[in-house]
């Protein structure tokens, strides 16, 4: 992704200093443009828990560098073992919807104990998680590829009018190290020539649509439009959406879908209006060992504060505001699960696929136990 010229991953090793991992910081965007570095387990802790970084690609690869981090923390008086164990549980921790971060954690604890043959034990740890970053990253360019060819279609049926695209949240490049997962196939139509335009949801509370994804498509140049997260609806109704697409932080082996709250009710306006709805989404985003979403997928509980302010710029400050009584209550879901039957495909690495468990397990035969 070019920002200002210049090409940016979200995550990247310290070209300098190899104890330190950057990040751009997503709590300033767009007002300013920061990156952020990460030194310790607690610092990437910290970076995921307060939504410096977000997005289940990323966050996954930020776990994978937090085991890194651990292993420079190893003394001659640790028991690395348990040291390893307790890093491991804590970042994992940290996020419990996005099934990406226990995936990427265990691949760099697993290529720990295989690869013997490496230097050091920081230098394999390294290197898992730069595999991780470069294997999101291209998990990222073939769904692009892949959901391409939606949009290739919905242009040729409206004969080179621009495709309406609705997304949620933020499953861009910002999310995803690089490409996105929702935005790729944007991505790709754009730089093919194919006149594409994005409806931008808000995503109240934390605004990442009017933050991160308008920041994101205004950089690259793709048409959008910001609109409350209660306009969708309104849009499908009047036949101003041609194609939803969102992200997932975790999808179940039967392809329900767990993403940012208010994923549902698209879905369900969607489905009313006979709209074609996907989820964009990596393998490391399944969980091949759940059935059942609305059960099984661990739904975050944020702060309520969230809920009671809103952030903006004045002044060149970035400021937080009360936008309720005082003493009022608010509760702050984090992710809501949308039931297969409103999904009309998963667009993943390998392909695009009904969200059933059969469809699934044809493409990814080998997860399934």
């Amino acid at each position: 992704m070019l920002v200002f010229n210049k090409n940016y991953q979200s995550i990247w090793p310290d070209e300098s200093d190899p104890s330190v991992i950057r990040v751009i910081d997503q709590q300033k965007l767009p007002f300013f443009f920061e990156t952020r570095e990460l030194r310790s387990v607690e610092d990437v802790y910290g970076a995921i828990k307060d939504m410096t970084i977000r997005g289940a690609p990323l966050i996954g690869a930020a776990g994978a560098f937090g085991i890194y981090l651990a292993t420079l923390e190893i003394t001659s008086l640790t028991n690395v073992d348990q040291h390893l164990a307790n890093a491991a549980r804590y970042l994992i921790s940290c996020r419990p919807t996005a099934v990406n971060l226990s995936w990427a954690v265990n691949y760099v604890l697993d290529r720990l104990k295989k690869d013997t043959f490496a230097p050091s034990l920081s230098s394999a740890a390294l290197k898992a998680a730069m595999e991780i970053c470069e294997m999101e990253k291209e998990n990222c360019r073939q769904i692009g590829k892949h959901g391409l060819k939606l949009i290739e279609k919905i242009s040729k049926r409206k004969k080179g009018k621009p495709v309406n695209i609705l997304t949620h949240c933020n499953a861009g490049w910002l999310a995803c190290v690089d490409y996105g997962t929702a935005t790729s196939p944007v991505y790709f139509a754009h730089d093919k020539g194919i006149p594409v335009h994005v409806w931008v949801d808000e995503t109240r509370p934390l605004n990442q649509g009017a933050r991160l994804t308008a920041w994101e498509l205004g950089q690259y140049g793709v048409p959008y439009t910001l609109i409350p997260d209660n306009t969708g609806g309104h849009l499908m109704q009047h036949g101003m959406v041609d194609i939803v697409i969102v992200g997932s932080d975790r999808t179940t082996r039967t392809g329900d879908v767990a993403n940012k709250i208010g994923t549902y009710l698209k879905a369900l306006a969607a489905y009313d209006n006979k709209i074609p709805f996907y989820s964009a989404l990596p393998s490391t985003s399944i969980d091949f060992n759940i059935r059942n979403g609305l059960s099984e997928i661990p739904v975050e509980e944020r702060d309520p504060g969230e809920v009671k302010t809103v952030t903006g710029f004045i002044d060149k400050k970035i400021l937080s505001v009360r936008i309720c009584p005082e003493n009022a209550t608010a509760v702050n879901y984090a992710f809501d699960v949308t039931p297969a039957k409103y999904i009309t495909g998963l667009i993943t690495e390998k392909g695009i696929c009904r969200a059933t468990e059969k469809d699934i397990k044809e493409m990814f035969s080998d997860k399934f136990k």
